[in-house]
């Protein structure tokens, strides 16, 4: 490895020089790199030596740039089989978000600076916390993949202070979505006392198992006649249905799980079940024959979200009195009501809120451990970040009077 200094003079006659670190590669391949100032040869020289010893220095010429890097990362995953929703992500974060900025840039020239100033760059585009933190993570796992191919030495990203990196990037985006709050996010007690009344026809099935369950809409959507056992009042979460309308696995080894049902449940369930085998009118909502899933569409087909919500959620929702005027009217003039809840995603925190309210409130009192695994969650942490501050608190108020008794007795 050498650094000398090239001197030589333009056609104009201008005189000019550069400095020149001459070296050899892991390959043992012959590699020259110029810089203008020597305290920059001198810089990449150290670099160089290290990473050449160590066999991860990659050089200028055998690099690749991010853009085509991220191109074998998506490929890579299309190999592996990753599901299409999560193949779709990230060919948008990739399209949208690290293309435009950074793209052309060779991998071996990409460094931490250059990581930290990426994510200067979203922000000032008017990207999210949360998405400057997911595309992050997405760059990160392509220079991770371009590392295995032999594209580049190190990972910056992950070099990245874990303050700057994780932890800190974490703790804004909790405080921008705030705690889940019962009445806004969450419907009330009395809210979902009124919603299910107000069920009727064709997605009152669906809907008051999702009420009563927890399910995610992906799980109701790809639930089948095996996995519902009537007598014993329980459903066995083994499959779910992506936006693409192909059945897999649930999203992680928790989500293979046991959920008991109430008798309500049970009942609407036989009594739909009923209805498909003897063909009866479904709505249009449902084929007239039994295909194994037990919420289909009209075709026999995986039902769609959105015709969960915008036929199914909304107009109940709008039905039992949970609505707020959108200001517009129909053809007649009459006011178009809009649901106050309208993702499903708001049953599912109702049926976490039901499981965790004491039992004299009219909840169930179970504990955070039992909660998790009604959930389907990963760990016992997702369960408490989201749903903590719903657990019952002790009387605060007694135990500091008694404290207080104690310290001036």
């Amino acid at each position: 490895m050498s650094v000398r200094k090239r001197d030589w003079v333009t056609k104009g006659g201008e005189r000019k020089s550069a400095w020149i670190v001459d070296y050899f590669d892991v390959s043992g391949t012959r590699r020259q790199k110029t810089f203008r100032l020597k305290k920059e040869a001198d810089a990449f020289a150290a670099i160089a030596t290290v990473e050449v010893r160590a066999g991860t220095h990659v050089a200028d010429a055998a690099s690749a740039t991010i853009a085509e890097a991220a191109e074998l990362w998506i490929k890579g995953g299309g190999i592996e089989e990753l599901e299409l929703s999560t193949l779709d992500q990230r060919r948008q974060h990739v399209d949208l978000h690290i293309k435009p900025f950074i793209g052309s840039v060779l991998l071996s020239r990409f460094s931490v600076p250059g990581a930290r100033a990426f994510q200067d760059q979203l922000r000032n585009s008017g990207r999210s916390i949360a998405m400057v933190r997911k595309v992050t993570t997405s760059l990160s796992s392509i220079m991770s993949d371009a590392m295995e191919r032999g594209l580049i030495g190190r990972n910056p990203v992950r070099e990245m202070k874990a303050r700057r990196n994780s932890g800190h990037n974490a703790a804004q985006v909790k405080r921008q979505k705030g705690k889940l709050k019962v009445g806004v996010d969450i419907p009330t007690p009395e809210e979902a006392k009124a919603f299910v009344s107000a069920l009727n026809g064709p997605w009152r099935a669906i809907l008051l198992t999702a009420i009563f369950t927890g399910m995610r809409a992906s799980e109701l959507r790809g639930l089948k006649w095996s996995a519902v056992d009537l007598e014993k009042r329980q459903i066995h979460v083994v499959e779910r249905a992506d936006r693409y309308n192909s059945l897999g696995k649930p999203k992680s080894a928790a989500g293979e799980r046991f959920i008991p049902i109430p008798p309500v449940v049970a009942k609407t369930l036989q009594e739909w079940k009923l209805t498909l085998s003897e063909k009866r009118d479904t709505g249009g909502v449902a084929p007239r024959e039994n295909v194994g899933l037990v919420f289909p569409n009209g075709a026999g087909k995986i039902q769609s979200l959105a015709n969960i919500i915008n036929r199914g959620l909304c107009p109940m929702m709008v039905a039992a009195g949970l609505r707020y005027d959108s200001g517009r009217v129909d053809k007649q003039g009459h006011p178009i009501f809009k649901a106050k809840y309208s993702g499903m995603h708001a049953l599912r925190h109702f049926y976490a809120s039901w499981c965790i309210n004491r039992k004299e409130d009219g909840g169930l009192g179970l504990p955070p451990k039992v909660v998790q695994e009604r959930l389907g969650h990963a760990t016992i942490a997702l369960t408490m970040d989201t749903y903590g501050h719903l657990f019952p608190r002790n009387n605060e108020t007694d135990e500091m009077a008694q404290a207080e008794a104690a310290f001036f007795a």
